[in-house]
């Protein structure tokens, strides 16, 4: 069983291409919240990667995962960072309000780092995230973003099959969440709380499978358990296709009253129709922080009705983030682009933005109108 990046390069289920092309630049880490402490900083200790430093805005913090994670360095400060010069790529893990301002710092300071790695979204709106592809291109500075779904097992194997054809022409794709986030403390006051933080991987990952949309239909209501005043909460949505393929995404952040005493019934389904195949996958996150392997099995008209079902050992939650760092590596060595580069990512901003204004305003909406 085999998948593809961007390029269409294979890599196996259970041997992402990042474990066999390992690069030595430094990598400096901004942020150290949870998502780094267990999982960036774990992924690239796996991967053999170089972890120089790492700095965040509370000191105490950056020393205390430096210390649990083997950081050799720690910065009192992004500049002093900047200033060192075994730092060549950086890893921005701080919340969406504050990556912009970040990323204009980076490319303010007088040595310039061949790479950025940002997370997801890039930017809370397409004018802020344009502006920072642009400026990255200026600077000559290789922008990745971190939508680690793409590096899913599961997700990345189902891309395989698209390419190879195996399935045919796509009919029907679906993801189905039913989990509950923690909402961060920083998701409050914000435009968006589920489009930009949560629905944004599975749109993306829509986008991966199927490229771009031309029109969207949405509906959210707020999450009952959220706490706060939000305008988005548990997301439903269509996307149409122009080559008649539809996609639809379920992302129930309440999932049922579980935490209330319910029984529970947690877990992210994948499925996808093509006119000569059928697969169907699960995404072991919810088990975090236990690691559960993502799961993919498969029949086609060629098979007899039999299905096939791979083993996986390989996790979305951590090993999928040494794939976006290793996307960057590779490309900052190869001078090739990345396999998730900004300006591509500009295309899942605009769908962000169809979904949530389809939502609120209760009409049909066409990505497209949101590039601008």
């Amino acid at each position: 069983m085999s998948g593809r990046d961007g390029k269409g390069t294979r890599n196996e289920l259970n041997e992402p291409l990042e474990r066999r092309d390992r690069r030595g630049a430094g990598i400096g880490v901004v942020g150290a919240g949870f998502i780094v402490r267990d999982c960036h900083l774990v992924a690239y200790a796996e991967a053999a990667y170089r972890v120089v430093g790492i700095t965040s805005r509370t000191l105490a913090t950056a020393r205390e995962v430096a210390a649990l994670r083997g950081v050799p360095k720690v910065f009192g400060s992004l500049e002093a960072m900047l200033d060192d010069p075994e730092i060549e790529v950086l890893d921005v893990a701080v919340p969406p309000a504050e990556q912009p301002g970040v990323i204009r710092r980076i490319l303010a300071h007088p040595r310039r780092v061949r790479g950025i790695l940002a997370q997801k979204p890039l930017a809370m709106s397409y004018a802020e995230a344009t502006g920072l592809v642009e400026a990255c291109e200026r600077a000559g500075v290789v922008l990745q973003v971190n939508q680690n779904m793409r590096y899913d097992p599961s997700v990345r194997a189902l891309r395989g099959l698209i390419d190879d054809g195996r399935l045919g022409e796509p009919v029907l794709a679906t993801i189905e969440m039913r989990a509950i986030p923690h909402w961060m403390p920083w998701t409050r006051g914000g435009r968006s709380v589920s489009t930009f933080i949560m629905s944004i991987h599975h749109l993306d990952t829509f986008r991966y499978w199927l490229g771009d949309p031309v029109r969207v239909l949405a509906s959210t209501r707020p999450d009952p358990r959220a706490g706060f005043p939000h305008a988005d909460g548990i997301n439903l949505y269509i996307l149409e296709y122009e080559n008649g393929a539809r996609a639809s995404g379920w992302d129930d952040v309440w999932a049922g009253p579980a935490r209330e005493g319910a029984g529970s019934d947690i877990f992210v389904r994948w499925r996808f129709e093509g006119t000569e195949g059928l697969a169907l996958g699960d995404i072991g996150w919810p088990g975090w922080p236990e690691r559960v392997p993502s799961t993919i099995a498969y029949t086609t008209t060629r098979d007899g009705g039999a299905w096939h079902r791979p083993a996986a050992t390989a996790t979305w939650f951590p090993d999928a983030f040494a794939g976006t760092m290793g996307g960057l590596l590779r490309a900052v060595e190869s001078g090739e682009p990345p396999d998730i580069p900004g300006r591509d990512n500009l295309g899942t901003i605009a769908l962000c933005q169809a979904v949530l204004a389809s939502a609120l305003g209760h009409q049909v909406a066409r990505p497209d109108e949101f590039r601008s």
